[in-house]
């Protein structure tokens, strides 16, 4: 059945992969960038030749998603079946070497972007009593990786945010599910955010030259024979999609795991026996109609 699907971040990367996938797979998809009529118009305009609708939607400012989703319902009549929060950026490098302000700014985009932008969807989601919101977290939300740890505390704080939404829209009809990505060559990876305040990798020695040496390894990795297909993310995403509301799972991890699977696996028993113990269990099961 077709699905009424908007998706974050779309310009390159993950997103439009994923716009394009689930239009060919006959959903109604409505793709968002920033820059629409601007730096991300050709990626708008091939978007729309595909039969894929753009929307402007800057998902650190409020006005701008609010725009947006004002736009989307009165194209689709209020409907939305299927929220995809993909956009997203990375930072790689010595945490002391970014600055408040760069950090301040990633979180803007990976954290409360998911946030100002789950909260314009839910309303209309409520009135249906269904829906399915699909959060792009990472393998780092759950492992971490030295250089990578600011990254990561954004993913892991994604983790947290969408394990409670699906605790509290799971009797609403509501699902909500993580996708966990593992390294792949995408624009996310290639053009990775650099520290500002390099003066302050002085005091690291040689540590300081670790950075350069695990994105020398991504390097290696993405060029080889071997190179994770960042096309996994969209297939995995179909799948979830097209799975009767019940029976998707809590996460789907798609790539080079790092030993996340295993964490989720250890994980798991603790958070349902927390659940449990505090009477909640029921919250634990999507309500279906």
């Amino acid at each position: 059945m077709s699905k009424t699907i908007l998706i974050t971040g779309t310009s390159n990367g993950f997103g439009n992969d994923i716009a394009t996938t689930l239009a060919a797979a006959g959903h109604r998809v409505f793709a968002t960038m920033r820059d629409v009529n601007g730096r991300h118009r050709e990626a708008a305009q091939k978007l729309n030749e595909k039969g894929i609708e753009t929307l402007e939607l800057d998902v650190t400012d409020d006005a701008s998603v609010d725009a947006a989703f004002k736009a989307l319902f009165a194209k689709t009549n209020g409907k939305l079946d299927v929220l995809i929060n993909n956009a997203g950026v990375a930072a790689g490098g010595l945490q002391e070497t970014f600055t408040p302000e760069q950090t301040r700014a990633m979180f803007d985009v990976n954290v409360f972007g998911i946030q100002r932008v789950t909260r314009a969807a839910l309303p209309n989601m409520h009135k249906a009593k269904s829906g399915l919101i699909v959060n792009i977290g990472s393998i780092l939300g759950r492992v971490t990786l030295p250089f990578f740890a600011l990254y990561g505390a954004s993913k892991h704080a994604v983790e947290a945010l969408t394990e409670g939404y699906r605790y509290e829209l799971s009797q609403q009809g509501i699902d909500v599910v993580l996708v966990q990505p593992g390294p792949y060559p995408t624009k996310l990876y290639t053009a990775i955010q650099k520290p500002a305040d390099l003066g302050r990798a002085d005091n690291y020695g040689d540590v300081a030259k670790m950075p350069a040496a695990f994105e020398e390894f991504l390097g290696g990795l993405f060029s080889s024979e071997q190179a994770p297909d960042p096309h996994d993310v969209a297939k995995t995403i179909v799948a979830l999609i097209e799975k009767p509301a019940g029976q998707r799972p809590n996460r789907a991890i798609v790539g080079l795991d790092f030993g996340a699977d295993a964490a989720n696996t250890a994980i798991q028993p603790i958070q349902a026996k927390l659940v449990a113990d505090i009477g909640m269990n029921q919250l634990t099961v999507l309500k279906t109609s």
